[in-house]
């Protein structure tokens, strides 16, 4: 049998050789881990060009509709998770590679949103790096977030499981999506309210719903006017789902006292973007998923999706 040529992208942890088994398939598969993201598509494509299997985490690298046309060998696309907006599935099924996913047992990104909260309104990581520079005591007198009111922008499983911690702190939570309604939110034990009662009545925004063409842009220039000068908003959901621009200007005019943001329109984030100057933005470069525990899982999938696909049987969790 031919050995194939599988490349692990985006492993900026230098983690994925020690989480999975992959000696499981070394007597077919050869594995090239690449640490860095690409500069361009250009670049993706000239180190590509002779896998015939490509294991890519969530949305760092994307696969339009002209990558795939430049890889002409690959065989085999993984993702981790069951959705990735930046992978052209119609152009996959079009070039015949067999696109498939891995699927979450937890999903940590709920308990990141909270430690984001609670870096806004508590400074401990502000609080940690002073101490360990020598200050001699605190300076960051810390906001308290029981009793205030938590507005949660989409009320799906992550939403749910945040608002479920939220209450667990003290919290008031309220919620509001598109489609969501009065009914679900008593079920889920919160609040319905309507998109400008949410933003003008929220003490901290939080936001949870899937980047779709529908929901880019969902948090508008409007709704940002709408906050309080004390509220926070915090997005670890996806960059472009909220006006970054508008978010931006209003953390610079300090119209709101704050954001925690983990994802970005641009990933990584450019080292001379604005937000990294500004000292009322809690700043992560996309932790959301990023355990240990997740990434065994995510990896321990494709080494099972790679084993069944060159042993020629129908690979696992495909998509397209």
């Amino acid at each position: 049998m031919t050995r194939q040529r599988c490349a692990i992208l985006d492993d900026y942890f230098d983690i994925a050789l020690s989480v999975a088994d992959w000696p499981k398939i070394g007597d077919r598969v050869d594995v090239t881990v690449f640490n860095k993201p690409f500069a361009n598509e250009a670049e993706a494509a000239g180190a590509l060009a002779d896998f015939e299997i490509i294991c890519a985490m969530r949305e760092r690298t994307p696969f339009p509709a002209s990558l795939f046309k430049a890889l002409p060998k690959l065989k085999l696309l993984m993702t981790s998770g069951m959705r990735n907006a930046s992978i052209d599935a119609e152009a996959a099924k079009a070039h015949q590679v067999a696109f498939c996913g891995t699927q979450y047992g937890r999903d940590p990104t709920a308990a990141l949103t909270m430690g984001l909260i609670l870096e806004l309104t508590r400074g401990i990581g502000r609080e940690n790096a002073r101490m360990h520079a020598g200050a001699p005591w605190q300076i960051f007198a810390g906001t308290e977030i029981e009793g205030k009111t938590l507005g949660v922008v989409g009320l799906g499983k992550l939403g749910s499981k945040v608002a479920t911690m939220a209450k667990a702190f003290g919290m008031n939570v309220i919620a509001w999506s598109p489609n969501l309604t009065a009914e679900k939110c008593k079920e889920a034990g919160v609040g319905y309210a309507s998109k400008e009662a949410l933003f003008s009545t929220a003490d901290i925004i939080t936001i949870h719903v899937v980047l779709s063409p529908r929901s880019r842009g969902l948090v508008s220039a409007a709704d940002i006017a709408r906050m309080k000068p004390t509220a926070y908003l915090v997005n670890s959901a996806r960059g472009p789902i909220v006006d970054e621009d508008a978010l931006l200007k209003a953390l610079q005019e300090k119209t709101i006292a704050g954001a925690g943001i983990d994802v970005f329109s641009v990933e990584p984030l450019p080292v001379d973007h604005p937000l990294r100057k500004l000292d009322n933005v809690v700043i992560t470069p996309h932790l959301g998923y990023a355990t240990r525990e997740t990434l065994q899982s995510h990896y321990g999938q494709m080494v099972e999706c790679i084993d069944a696909f060159t042993k020629g049987a129908e690979p696992p969790r495909r998509l397209a």
